[in-house]
Order: structure tokens, then C-alpha cells, then sequence
């Protein structure tokens, strides 16, 4: 369940940095190099936070900066892209796990060439994982799921593994018994991935195998790179140089973010929040901060 559990926030990072091009009016200045937002108007009693996170990274690059451990210790309620507490629990996982199978009797056979088929094959028999377990999954969770010998060795206890920023805020609101909610459901995660043509993911598998030798890695660097230095316009940048999925990003990416608002608004009249998502989901003109400066908010970026 744990591979599972990590591959499906790989996932969720790839899309996440899918962002938009950013607004004059509302969206944050290229020098606003922050991680971390306060959010105060509107008629709110105490500020809440919107922190912008990399769903992924080496435990050796992970940092907090103090303003954000201030910001996260000033608030009883923290609210994720979907609630991380189910993430754990096997229960919920299950049903979910069942989500990332192809309906109908479709295989990988039916949507790749012999020659791509016996590449992908390879790949994954590398990975340790059989075709009979992958042939029925969708293609583009199994972008991710064989991505890479580190990723795949994810272990939340091990000083050399990958860090999930999600993982580690939960961590810290339990310790500080903080109710903790999603902006959306692991259910509806998934379900949008249904919207994609099986052929279109298919061909999104072999991009992504393709590229794991041809410089895949060093794009990874640069972007936990320009995360560190907090740079969320130069991220969306790259992004936007590396191309994502051509006529889904509504989608994906802006559709969920005018979704997301009304559910912020409402959290932060009931308390103070700090909201945790994807740093691809803060930016440009249909981006988190200048949604919710469209809707009346003073939003403005902290930095130590």
C-alpha cells in the first residue's frame, strides 16, 4: 500500500505543476519568491496560510522555514489537497487502489505497439514488477509508479529516501491533535484521470519511460532547485517549456483551483487554516493567490 500511497502522489505532483500563465492584476510578481501566503479581508478575525508544496523530495533537500513553522503552529486546522489521514488508512485505500485498474478487459497490449510493448515490459520486469500486475493499470499511474529506483524505494523512516511534504504536515498536525481535512477526495483524483483517452496516456507512459534516460533526472533537479530557492514563477516556467498534457489543463488544474475556493473561504470563516497543495497550484491568473485576490482577499507572500 505504500508504494501505492507514493506513486499516487507522484501522480498528483505531475499535474500539479501544470500551471497557467501568470495575470497582471491578481497573479504573484515573478520577484514574489515565496512558499508561504498569508491570507487576511474579507471580514476574517485571524489570518489563515497557504503554503505551496513539492508533493516529493530527497529527505536531504527538505526544509521548513520558520515563518511557515510559525504559520503552521498559529492555526488548529490544517486542510490538504485531499485528507492524508486516508492515505493510511487501508480501508479507504482499497477501494481506491481498485481506481487505478482500466475498465473493461483493456490491456496494455490493446494500446501499444509490440515494440513499446516489449520496452515497457523491460522497464517494469526492472522495477521489480511483473507485467501481469501492470498489463490492466492505467497508463498514466504507471508513469509514476516505476519511476525511478529511489523513488520506488520510498520508506518515510530511512534518511536516504524521498520526503513527502504532505506526509511530514500531517505528521506535525497529529503530534498537535489538529483536525485535518481535504479540498477534495482521493476519489475524484482518480476519476479525473478517466477523462483522458487510455491511446493519450499510453503515449504519455512512453514519453515518461523514454525520457527516465534522457535527462529526466536533471529536470528534477532544477526543479526541487528552483523550489528551494522558492521560485514559483521560474517553476511554472519550466513547466510550461516542458509541456504537459495538451487540452486537459482545465481540467486538471484550473477547474480544481475555482473548486478549491469556495471550500478555503468557508474553512477560513470557521477557523484559521493553513491549506497545504501543490506550489504548481499558487500561481498565474487562475492560481490559488489570484483566485482568492479576486474574491477580496489580501493575500501576500512571507519570507524569513
Amino acid at each position: 500500500m505504500r508504494r501505492f500511497a507514493f506513486s499516487f502522489l507522484l501522480l498528483i505532483a505531475a499535474v500539479n505543476l501544470w500551471a497557467q500563465p501568470a495575470s497582471a492584476k491578481y497573479a504573484p510578481a515573478p520577484t514574489d519568491k515565496a512558499l508561504l501566503w498569508k491570507v487576511t479581508g474579507n471580514d476574517l478575525e485571524v489570518p489563515s496560510y497557504v503554503y505551496g508544496t513539492i508533493h516529493m523530495i530527497g529527505r536531504d533537500d527538505y526544509f521548513l522555514t520558520e515563518s511557515a513553522k510559525k504559520a503552521f503552529e498559529s492555526v488548529k486546522h490544517v486542510a490538504f489537497e485531499i485528507d492524508m489521514e486516508d492515505m493510511t488508512d487501508m480501508s479507504k485505500m482499497m477501494p481506491l487502489m481498485m481506481k487505478a485498474f482500466m475498465v473493461g478487459d483493456t490491456t496494455l497490449k490493446d494500446l501499444l505497439t509490440e515494440e513499446e510493448y516489449a520496452q515497457v515490459s523491460e522497464h517494469f520486469q526492472q522495477a521489480g514488477l511483473p507485467m501481469m500486475f501492470v498489463d490492466r493499470i492505467k497508463p498514466m499511474f504507471l508513469s509514476v509508479l516505476g519511476s525511478g529506483e529511489d523513488m520506488m524505494s520510498f520508506n518515510p523512516n530511512a534518511e536516504s529516501s524521498m520526503v513527502s511534504y504532505e506526509m511530514e504536515f500531517m505528521k506535525m498536525a497529529q503530534e498537535r491533535e489538529m483536525d485535518i481535512d481535504g479540498l477534495e477526495t482521493a476519489e475524484f483524483q482518480m476519476s479525473m484521470f478517466d477523462s483522458i483517452p487510455y491511446s493519450v496516456q499510453a503515449k504519455m507512459l512512453m514519453e515518461a519511460i523514454n525520457a527516465e534516460g534522457g535527462g529526466a533526472t536533471d529536470q528534477f533537479d532544477e526543479m526541487v532547485k528552483l523550489y528551494k530557492d522558492q521560485d514559483i514563477y521560474a517553476m511554472q516556467s519550466m513547466m510550461d517549456e516542458e509541456g504537459g498534457i495538451a487540452g486537459y489543463e482545465d481540467l486538471l488544474l484550473v477547474r480544481r483551483n475555482r473548486n478549491w475556493i469556495p471550500i478555503m473561504e468557508e474553512a477560513m470563516k470557521q477557523r484559521p487554516t493553513f491549506f497545504a497543495v501543490g506550489a504548481g497550484h499558487l500561481g498565474g491568473e487562475e492560481g490559488v493567490i489570484a483566485l482568492l485576490r479576486e474574491a477580496g482577499y489580501t493575500v501576500e507572500p512571507l519570507v524569513d
